[in-house]
């Protein structure tokens, strides 16, 4: 349909409707049935061929055709006509087979499917389930990690710190404050081998340890300055040392407000630490536990390692801790904050589409309540 002309009006029947969402909300429907039916759906709705190609990543004439092809024909139009060539071998019931028990089960003595066992379960080509699996953008080779927080007091926090990362106090400074601790000097036991066409670099195995740091940095959320400082212990008088860094750093600057956005590690609450807080009247946010994703500075924590401390190469302690000193203070130079757009609604909204997908783990029903109240 060109653009410009005036979309179809699409009306479904009692008898449609029923099918089309079952196809939309089926896991193991055809995912081209069920984008279709999503469009129908949509397109019934009163939506613009524009707003339904813009949610669903499509193109203004895919949907424009789909929403002419159901007008005219309904559900039968919606069915992929008949291809040149030879007839296919594999059906759409063989197509839906794999989809199912490629979601729905697992097979015998294996903790997932391959293309090999599947196609002995299904009777069809590796080539097949390869090309079946890639349409539908399914991958059972890849597992990922995830973990829940259960403090009781999630949705307080997340909401406070969110908060402070979209919309901060004016005349105040948001410190996310945190340690990556145990920081290995790593020294190959062979030279690298550089780069070159064909090749990538490539390294030895094995490696001499030659000792530990620990790195403290608070990141400032709202320009992304750091400071920071390495010790070689992270007990709670090199965190004490590191907060009057932060004072003298800041006293450099005009008088603000602070706020600090730490985790619940057990330095950062002892009668000390607690003590020369309280002196200080600087406002505490901790994160939830098991929620380390909410403090920004866990973000430079990645940054660092991936571009200065994993390929590196350090002789010493010494020269582990110069590398990254030498980095922090060329980030400084040219400083840039870390885009935070995730609103505490949003969050909630993820993690309560996270438990629906739980069916076995015991932290579906305690965390689905806390979501949702």
């Amino acid at each position: 349909m060109a653009r410009g002309k005036k979309a179809i009006p699409v009306q479904i029947n009692d008898s449609d409707r029923p099918v089309l969402e079952a196809w939309v909300r089926r896991p193991t429907t055809a995912r081209r049935l069920a984008q279709r039916g999503e469009i129908v759906l949509a397109a019934a709705a009163g939506k613009t061929n524009g707003e339904i190609a813009g949610r669903l990543r499509l193109t203004y004439q895919t949907v424009g055709k789909w929403r002419r092809r159901y007008h005219e024909r309904g559900l039968d139009g919606l069915q992929d006509e008949p291809r040149p060539g030879p007839p296919r071998t594999v059906t759409e019931d063989k197509f839906d087979e794999i989809i199912a028990k490629t979601l729905e089960t697992m097979p015998q003595n294996r903790t997932h499917w391959t293309t090999r066992a599947m196609a002995e379960a299904t009777g069809v080509s590796r080539e097949t389930v390869r090309r079946l699996w890639h349409l539908c953008n399914l991958k059972p080779h890849r597992q990922d990690t995830f973990k829940l927080s259960m403090d009781p007091y999630f949705v307080e926090k997340v909401k406070d710190i969110a908060g402070l990362y979209l919309s901060p106090p004016q005349n105040a400074i948001v410190l996310s404050v945190d340690e990556k601790s145990q920081v290995q000097a790593l020294d190959r036991t062979q030279p690298l081998l550089p780069p070159a066409p064909g090749y990538v670099e490539q390294r030895t195995s094995d490696y001499a340890r030659h000792g530990t740091t620990t790195l403290f940095a608070a990141l400032n959320t709202l320009n992304g300055v750091v400071i920071s400082r390495c010790h070689r212990h992270h007990r709670q008088q090199e965190f004490l040392q590191f907060l009057q860094q932060i004072e003298r750093t800041l006293a450099a600057g005009p008088a603000q407000e602070v706020h600090l956005i730490m985790d619940n590690y057990g330095t950062h609450k002892t009668p000390k630490v607690t003590a020369w807080l309280a002196q200080r009247r600087w406002h505490l946010h901790f994160t939830p536990t098991s929620a380390s994703w909410l403090n920004q500075v866990e973000r430079f924590f990645a940054k660092i390692t991936t571009e200065r401390i994993r390929r590196g190469t350090f002789r010493s302690v010494q020269c582990l801790e110069r590398a990254i000193n030498d980095y922090i203070a060329d980030h400084n130079q040219h400083p840039r904050a870390f885009a935070w757009t995730a609103t505490a609604e949003e969050i909630f909204g993820k993690l309560g589409r996270l438990c629906q997908r739980i069916t076995v783990s015991g932290h579906y029903h305690d965390f689905a309540l806390i979501v949702v109240e």
